[in-house]
């Protein structure tokens, strides 16, 4: 007795079903994309020494944006959502002074409400001195004219009152760093993630002393 074939006969399609198929699954393979391209996570590339030693020249990041923004793709749509970074934790944001600019990396310091001081080669939060294990070099204030933001025309900048829905934010390079000490605090609105990972390092193993990835892990947040 002959054992009975438990195999489905196999379907026959249309070139036409074949191609419809074709198209539906490619569609969903671009929905998924855009999905964690917008709303999960990108891939960011460091291009300066502002964030040493924490982030070196040639480190390559994966950023999160759970909780911070949503977006479109390849486009300018975004919105932002529920959740606000913490003091010391490293962010990614649009440059206020000129939105069409790269992404830039760098530390939140000052949080809203904040009064924040540069004095005596520290920073200082609400008249007490900042503790910085990760920066490198002394924090001085920017001077007067530097550069063309918030300060312009401003003797005197601090101590300085961080206003609502914006963030105080410094390279760890401090005397190599183009940041809110220049042109101004960081408004919620352009802050688009924060970096949870270091994937890669390749200019980094070209400089002799460069710690290891292992070595400057990012702290979880």
């Amino acid at each position: 007795m002959k054992a009975s074939s438990s195999k489905k006969p196999q379907e026959k399609l249309t070139t036409e079903q074949k191609i419809r198929r074709e198209i539906i699954a490619w569609f969903w393979v671009g929905l998924v994309f855009l999905l964690i391209n917008g709303a999960i996570g990108q891939a960011r590339v460091i291009p300066s020494s502002s964030m040493e030693k924490t982030l070196l020249i040639g480190d390559h990041l994966i950023m999160s944006r759970i909780g911070y923004d949503a977006g479109i793709p390849f486009t300018d749509i975004h919105v932002p959502l529920w959740r606000n970074p913490k003091r010391q934790q490293i962010i990614i944001f649009k440059p206020p002074f000129d939105p069409n600019q790269p992404d830039y990396v760098k530390r939140v310091i000052g949080l809203p409400g904040d009064v924040v001081d540069i004095r005596e080669g520290s920073v200082w939060i609400n008249g007490k001195r900042l503790e910085e294990p990760y920066t490198t070099g002394r924090s001085i204030p920017a001077s007067p004219g530097s550069y063309e933001g918030a300060f312009t025309g401003k003797e005197r900048v601090f101590p300085f009152t961080v206003p609502p829905r914006c963030y105080f934010a410094m390279g760890d390079n401090r005397q190599n760093s183009l940041d809110s000490r220049f042109w101004g605090c960081v408004p919620r609105e352009n802050i688009i993630g924060t970096p949870v990972m270091i994937y890669m390092s390749l200019d980094a193993r070209k400089t002799p002393g460069s710690p290891a990835i292992s070595a400057r892990a990012l702290p979880r947040t």
